[in-house]
This record gives structure tokens, sequence and C-alpha cells, in this order.
């Protein structure tokens, strides 16, 4: 392995997402839907699509992303899971990472940053749905402590075919 190689596995900036990020975001979320591996969405997004996200992710559910030399790697965001207020204080997030760079470090500082802003906006727990045979994604947030609740079977259809749907969490800290 050649040192920058090195260095492009370690060395990420995580910081909040502005809207001169919506292009390389967008290219990041679409290889993912493309992909098949991250979501049940199947038809790419476009800018118009992008910009009212965006707009949806303010102040407590915020867009981070990550740079590797200038350039945006990856991102995560902290999305409602419900409107009911009972659950005020759950976070469902997502996680994106560019091809190039999946399995090189960058979730996890997504994933650190990202658990750190859900804390300081007052979140108390972090869920997530990820396809059962999603192993990466799966050791990834085993590795920061989320753990397997269960498994909605025959959840979505994805290209004609039923699809499971896995769901964990993390308690970020005791509910007051």
């Amino acid at each position: 392995m050649e040192p920058s190689d090195s260095l492009q596995k370690r060395f990420y900036i995580v910081r909040s997402a502005l809207s001169s990020d919506l292009e390389a975001i967008l290219k990041i979320y679409n290889q993912g839907i493309e992909d098949r591996i991250a979501t049940l969405e199947t038809e790419t997004k476009n800018m118009d699509y992008m910009r009212s996200w965006i707009e949806d992710h303010q102040d407590r559910y915020q867009v981070l992303v990550a740079e590797n030399e200038g350039r945006l790697v990856g991102w995560a965001s902290l999305n409602r899971y419900s409107q009911r207020r009972a659950y005020d204080g759950v976070a469902d997030l997502s996680i994106y990472i560019l091809r190039e760079y999946r399995g090189k470090g960058v979730g996890g500082h997504l994933l650190s940053a990202l658990e750190q802003a859900a804390k300081e906006n007052q979140f108390y727990k972090i869920i997530l749905f990820t396809f059962p045979n999603n192993i990466a994604g799966q050791k990834l947030y085993r590795r920061h402590g989320y753990r397997e609740v269960g498994i909605f079977e025959k959840q979505g259809v994805l290209d004609g075919n039923m699809v499971d749907v896995m769901i964990m969490e993390k308690m970020l800290k005791k509910q007051t």
C-alpha cells in the first residue's frame, strides 16, 4: 500500500453540510440507490429533491459530510423517526459513502460525529434500518455499540423482490 493510500484512509474532516455540498451529496446518495445495498429507494434523485430534503434537515436533524483532501466522500444525517412528540428524543440515521471510499473508515468518522451531534440536540436514542445482508454496515454499527432489535420480514419491495429489513438501535443516554 502506498503512503498516500494510507493517509486517505485515515484523514477525514467531518463538518456540517452546506448547500454547496448538495451536488456531491446527491451523487453519493444516487450511488447508494443504484447499488441496492442501503435503501429501498429505486429511483435516483435530482437536485430539486435534494433542496427539499436539506430544508427538512435543519436544527436538530443535521447533515454532516466527510471530506478527504477537499473531496466530499460521505455524508450522514439525523432524520425524524416519527411525527409523534412522544418520539422527539429518537432519531433515525442515514449514512452513505462514495463507492471508492467504502471500507476506509469514513463511516466510523461520520457515525461518531453524528452521535455527538445527536447528544448535543437532546436525542437519547438512534435507530437505523439496514438490510440483513449488509454485513459491512452491521459491522460498523456493532463496533459503535448498536444492537440488533429485530427483522421486519418482507418489509418492502426492491427490484420486484420482497426484502427483509433489520432494525438496530443505540441508547445515547438515559431518558429523563
